[in-house]
């Protein structure tokens, strides 16, 4: 049987985002942007933080992880919807769909993961601040590295075993990328079990960690209001910063594994908004909303016009 479904099922038909040639074009001009945007944004946040010894601290080292991500997540959809944009037949191989699949969940696991170790991190810095290099040294971040890595995988391989050999009787996948709830709904048997799955899995586990998240900010918020002092305002424009990120990545997780087996109007816009938005925001939130990291920015621009004036 296992191969009988992949002979039939060689391969799958994506329906895409819309058939009017207007929109396209504009879904191609904004995708394209916004994807260069995504790269440039976060490549540039990496090389700022490896490059500045201020920034060499777990905050930063958390964030430059983030965009490390931002950039995986987003290069998992975005290149292949921008290429089928104008393709009659938006083709992709069982064995594409199931990669695409995979680093889908696994860096999306991943990102659960180090949202979590940052709001540690500005636990510990602002409720705990003397025991911060303590609590939250080299050791420990590498340990938050390693976890996320580690759950990212693990919860993107055991989704996998469940579905990589079921009997399918169908190509067409109505959306622009392979995920879990649209290649479910194509399998030859009653998908109840698998749909349960998918909602325990992904669903629970994107709702858990975003009450994890917001209580931890809600904690965090009444110990920075009840401290007034000069770094109230930074260290609230930061963690309104972490709380916008929170909520755009796990708004859209949170709808489409809650109720995989529902399908409206609103699923294809905001698949659209979490592959190739929302990785292009963080970066300008955590730049825009970071003085520290807006001046080591500016640092690591002078010393590379200062070392090519040199040169």
């Amino acid at each position: 049987m296992k191969r009988v479904n992949h002979s039939v099922t060689s391969e799958f038909v994506f329906l895409g985002l819309t058939n009017s040639w207007n929109i396209q074009l504009l879904l191609f001009l904004l995708s394209s942007v916004l994807y260069v945007a995504t790269m440039m944004g976060n490549c540039l946040i990496i090389f700022t933080v490896a490059s500045d010894p201020h920034l060499h601290s777990p905050m930063y080292f958390l964030l430059s992880n983030l965009s490390f991500i931002d950039i995986g997540i987003s290069s998992a959809t975005s290149p292949k919807m921008i290429y089928d944009l104008f393709k009659k037949n938006k083709v992709i191989s069982f064995r594409g769909c199931i990669i695409q699949i995979f680093f889908v969940h696994a860096i999306g696991g991943v990102e659960m993961v180090l949202l979590i170790a940052m709001a540690f991190d500005r636990y510990v810095a602002i409720c705990k601040p003397l025991h911060y290099l303590t609590m939250m040294s080299p050791q420990m971040c590498i340990f938050f590295l390693i976890t996320a890595w580690v759950v990212g995988l693990m919860h993107s391989v055991i989704q996998l075993v469940f579905i990589v050999n079921l009997p399918l009787c169908g190509q067409l996948l109505d959306s622009f990328y392979c995920d879990l709830p649209q290649f479910i709904k194509l399998a030859c048997l009653d998908t109840y079990r698998l749909e349960l799955m998918v909602s325990i899995s992904s669903g629970f586990m994107s709702v858990a960690f975003f009450f994890i998240l917001i209580i931890s900010y809600i904690v965090i918020i009444f110990t920075v209001l009840k401290h007034s002092s000069s770094g109230s305002y930074k260290a609230l424009s930061t963690l309104s910063a972490h709380v916008t990120v929170v909520v755009l990545f796990f708004g859209p997780a949170i709808f489409f594994y809650t109720w995989p087996s529902s399908a409206t109007h609103l699923d294809k816009f905001l698949a659209l908004f979490d592959a190739v938005v929302t990785p292009f925001l963080n970066p300008v939130i955590y730049t825009l909303r970071n003085q520290e990291m807006k001046m080591a920015m500016r640092r690591v621009f002078r010393h590379l016009m200062g070392y090519r004036q040199i040169s």
